[in-house]
C-alpha cells in the first residue's frame, strides 16, 4: 500500500490517506443530504399548524401563527448569496432548521404541568410518537462561570413525531418580551432520499478523496520541486478541516443525550458547519494550492548524466 502510494519509505502515509478519504466522505456526505433534504415537504403553513394544535391542546386559543419561511433559514430567513460574508464570518450557527411556530393563550404559569401533561396524552391518543419532557431549571451564574439552580420555575419542552411531521411545544417559565408563555414549533423529519443519499455520497467522496490524495503523493515524492511546500499544505489542510468535526461532533453527541431529539440535526451540524465554515474554506484553499502545486514538473535527473553514468559501470 505504501508503495501505491508513491512513499514505500514511510509508515503513516497510509494513515494519512486513510484520514484524507473520511473526511472528504463526511463533507461530500452531508453536502448530499443537503440536497436530499430539499425533497421533504414544506413546513406547514397556518391552516395546518392551527390544525395540530388544536389536536394536540384542544381548548387552547392561539394567538399568532409564524410560517417558516423555508426549510432552513439564516435568522429565519431564506440563505441568499448576501449573507455568506455573515455565514462565514463565526455567524454560520443562524443557518438552522426552519419552522412554523404557533402562539398560545393561556393561563397563569401556575397550569404548566397541566399543560403538558393533556400534551403528552393527547399526542398519545392521535398517533404521535413522544419524547421525554425536557425540563430546563432557572439558574443563577456567578463570575467564575458556575450555574446553579435558583429552586425557581423551570421551561418545559414537549416534542414529538407522526410521519414526517415533528413538534415542540415549550412552555415558558417566564413570559418572553410580548408576554407568550406557550409555543408551538412544527418542523419536518428528515425526508427517506437523505439516508441513501447521505450513504452513496460519503463513498464517492471517501474513494475521490483517497484517489487524489495517492496521485498527489506519488507526484510529489523528491525531487519534485513542491516536495517539501505540498505536506506542509496538506498539514494545514488536515488541521482545519479535522479540528471542528473533532471538537463539534463530541459537543453535539453531549447535546442529544441530555436532550430528545426526534429529528436528529443534519450531519454538515456535526461537522461543525456552517459555524466554523471558514475553517473549511481555507482548508480547501489549502489543498487547491497545494494540489496546483503537485502538476509542476519533476525535477528528475538530467537523462544524458544518467546514461554516461551507466555507461562508465
Amino acid at each position: 500500500m505504501r508503495e501505491r502510494l508513491g512513499r514505500p519509505e514511510s509508515r503513516t502515509v497510509v494513515v494519512w490517506a486513510a484520514l484524507t478519504a473520511v473526511i472528504c466522505g463526511l463533507f461530500s456526505a452531508a453536502l448530499a443530504t443537503w440536497g436530499a433534504w430539499h425533497t421533504a415537504r414544506p413546513l406547514p403553513d397556518a391552516t395546518e399548524t392551527t390544525a395540530l394544535v388544536a389536536e394536540v391542546l384542544p381548548g387552547y386559543e392561539i394567538n399568532e401563527v409564524d410560517p417558516g419561511a423555508a426549510l432552513f433559514t439564516f435568522y429565519s430567513q431564506p440563505l441568499h448569496a448576501r449573507d455568506l460574508k455573515s455565514l462565514l464570518f463565526l455567524d454560520g450557527g443562524e443557518y438552522q432548521q426552519g419552522a412554523t411556530v404557533a402562539t398560545v393563550r393561556t393561563a397563569p404559569r401556575a397550569v404548566q404541568q397541566e399543560i403538558i401533561a393533556l400534551a403528552q396524552r393527547r399526542l398519545r391518543e392521535t398517533g404521535w410518537r413522544t419524547f421525554p419532557p425536557h425540563v430546563e431549571p432557572e439558574v443563577t451564574c456567578r463570575a467564575d462561570g458556575g450555574c446553579t439552580p435558583t429552586g425557581g420555575p423551570s421551561n418545559i419542552s414537549l416534542v414529538a413525531r407522526r410521519d414526517d411531521t415533528a413538534l415542540n411545544i415549550q412552555s415558558l417559565a417566564n413570559p418572553s418580551i410580548d408576554g407568550t408563555h406557550l409555543t408551538v414549533a412544527v418542523y419536518r423529519a428528515n425526508p427517506p432520499a437523505v439516508l441513501p443519499a447521505g450513504i452513496a455520497g460519503g463513498l464517492v467522496g471517501a474513494i475521490a478523496g483517497w484517489m487524489v490524495f495517492a496521485w498527489a503523493s506519488r507526484r510529489t515524492r523528491r525531487p519534485h520541486p513542491a516536495a517539501n511546500a505540498v505536506p506542509l499544505l496538506y498539514a494545514i489542510t488536515m488541521l482545519f478541516w479535522w479540528a471542528p468535526v473533532l471538537l463539534t461532533a463530541s459537543s453535539m453527541l453531549r447535546h442529544h443525550r441530555d436532550e430528545p431529539h426526534p429529528v436528529w440535526h443534519p450531519l454538515w451540524e456535526w461537522l461543525g458547519q456552517p459555524t466554523l465554515s471558514l475553517c473549511f474554506v481555507v482548508g480547501a484553499d489549502c489543498a487547491l494550492f497545494a494540489l496546483a502545486l503537485a502538476t509542476a514538473p519533476r525535477r528528475d535527473a538530467d537523462p544524458l548524466s544518467t546514461a554516461a553514468t551507466e555507461f562508465a559501470h
